[in-house]
């Protein structure tokens, strides 16, 4: 089993959801985030008055699935994710040793 870890841009949600979906990924977690990477920050206009921020705005996906499924989760991210701009974002891929359901005590990939 495989857990990926994607920081993307916060509009990019609802496709990388499609994709994911259209994979047969039965689910994800979601959190807002904020970081910063080679863009070091941006700058904003708020109320007519500019204003530099060091941490950019994201969001976090979480996803747990089968060794086999987990470089086809890779691309589809990478591919409904990219704007071709800075800040796009990045894909960490972890092995993930085990995984319970609680309500019912299924383990590993029937967990899922």
């Amino acid at each position: 089993m495989k857990f990926i870890t994607a920081i993307i841009k916060p509009f990019k949600l609802d496709d990388v959801r499609e994709a994911l979906s259209a994979l047969g990924v039965s689910g994800m977690t979601v959190s807002e985030v904020k970081g910063f990477g080679r863009q070091k920050g941006q700058t904003e206009i708020y109320r007519g008055a500019e204003y530099s921020t060091n941490m950019v705005p994201k969001l976090k996906i979480e996803v747990a699935c089968a060794s086999d499924l987990a470089d086809r989760v890779v691309e589809a991210i990478q591919q409904s994710a990219n704007t071709g701009a800075i800040g796009d974002g990045k894909i960490f891929v972890f092995d993930l040793g085990q995984a319970v359901r609680i309500r019912t005590g299924e383990t590993d990939v029937v967990a899922l």
